[in-house]
């Protein structure tokens, strides 16, 4: 699995730089895990719903992190993250210095190993990754990103056990 992580990292910092928008930052908790992840951010050209003063918009992400086991059941392990995750976002058409927005998304992830403490097995390496969040976008050209969300990772009972994860994050990010 850190062969594929360092795979991935290499094919997404191989290309022109120029083509990536921006980069992101998560740190969070939730079912005894904490948890950090990267990633990079390539904004989507196409809108709909653009009657009005909102519209939707959205964005790849493409994350990598770890989630680490703090359960008092034992076994705690340290888990390789690694998704990529189409984000739906609903903001402002003509933002001021400060806009706020709400997101939703599904993604794949892969992770490894496929638990994180003696009672959390997640079944396989391949997990659904859906969040919901709200946030502000910031600045003169809306550049500084914060935001909360909730996310649900499972394998969608492709395989048991299918026990999932909750995790509430912080996400900040940077457009270039």
């Amino acid at each position: 699995m850190k062969k594929n992580v360092w795979f991935l990292c290499a094919l997404l910092l191989s290309g022109n730089v120029c083509a990536v928008d921006g980069m992101s930052f998560e740190a969070g908790n939730g079912d005894s895990a904490d948890t950090v992840r990267v990633g990079a951010i390539w904004n989507w050209e196409k809108k709909w719903f653009t009657e009005g003063d909102w519209l939707v918009t959205g964005f790849w992400e493409a994350a990598a992190g770890t989630w680490r086991g703090q359960s008092t059941v034992g076994n705690n392990q340290t888990v390789t993250d690694v998704g990529i995750t189409p984000v739906f976002r609903f903001q402002q058409k003509k933002p001021s210095w400060i806009a706020p927005y709400a997101e939703a998304a599904i993604g794949f992830h892969l992770i490894s190993p496929a638990f994180i403490y003696a009672n959390r097995k997640f079944g396989s390496s391949f997990q659904f990754g859906d969040h919901v969040g709200f946030g502000v976008r910031m600045g003169d050209r809306q550049q500084f990103d914060l935001g909360y969300r909730f996310q649900h990772l499972s394998n969608g009972s492709i395989k048991k056990p299918n026990q999932g994860i909750n995790l509430n994050q912080v996400h900040f990010a940077y457009y270039f």
